[in-house]
């Protein structure tokens, strides 16, 4: 790896004490992976400014110029029990959606299982990744504009400039965001997952809804969404029987009225 083209020293407890600033790298996962073979390397934090081979979930690349977005890696290492992908991304796309809130002053949703809508368009999105330690990336999407995104084919895709009408400080985005993965992980460690869970829910806003569940091995099921936790998601199917699914078999998670279905 090399050098850092900047050192943030930051006063956080869990997440982002050490931030590595870099102008560009491959991918903020990769440099963040690369440290995980020494647990000294807990919480510290991977900032660049571009990335020539960034990527998403399912190996998608993400639309981010030199300097108009949060691109951004942690490294950490929570005990086994909480190494569940489905409370590691919500973990990560709360403290995103706190971020984006605060900056907007507008409440955005989650769009099963890892990106952060605001006016109905994708504005985050989080990849985990589980090796040695945990990598989770963020991509926040700061100061690109509506243009921009039409260029590249992406007429779904924000900014928060774009919303609150002017360009913002990138690095300054980081430092919110990075405070609030600190004080979510905190509560993580501390056992209490249940107040994660219910502003998980509401930000989903799946709950009580009719909802198609696609699981990665193709299955899909239909139903009314009763429940749903970081352990399992409880559909009541139109015939009345019930579904209990794993959070980590759901490939994608929609509400059947958005779909025109």
């Amino acid at each position: 790896m090399s050098l850092p083209d900047d050192l943030w020293e930051l006063p956080h407890c869990h997440v982002g004490h050490q931030v590595l600033v870099f102008r560009s790298v491959t991918s903020t996962n990769e440099v963040a992976a690369s440290l995980a073979d020494d647990l000294a390397h807990a919480g510290v934090a991977i900032l660049a400014e571009s990335q020539s081979a960034g990527r998403g979930q399912y190996g998608r690349s993400w639309f981010a110029p030199p300097g108009s977005s949060v691109l951004l890696s942690v490294l950490m290492f929570p005990p086994p029990e909480l190494r569940r992908p489905a409370l590691l991304t919500a973990w990560a796309t709360l403290a995103v959606a706190q971020t984006v809130q605060t900056i907007c002053h507008e409440v955005p949703s989650l769009k099963w299982p890892n990106d952060v809508l605001l006016r109905g368009k994708k504005v985050s999105g989080v990849l985990i990744e589980q090796g040695r330690g945990v990598v989770a990336g963020i991509g926040l999407n700061v100061n690109q504009t509506s243009e921009e995104f039409a260029k590249v084919q992406l007429p779904c895709a924000i900014s928060l400039g774009s919303v609150v009408g002017q360009p913002l400080d990138v690095f300054a985005t980081a430092r919110l965001l990075l405070g609030y993965l600190d004080r979510l992980y905190d509560q993580i460690m501390r056992g209490q997952l249940t107040d994660l869970e219910v502003q998980w829910n509401s930000l989903l806003r799946l709950l009580h809804r009719e909802v198609l569940a696609e699981l990665f091995d193709g299955t899909v099921f239909r139903g009314q969404l009763i429940q749903a936790s970081f352990d399992f998601l409880q559909l009541k199917r139109p015939d009345g029987s019930p579904v209990s699914l794993r959070p980590e078999q759901v490939k994608s998670l929609s509400a059947c009225d958005m779909l025109g279905r």
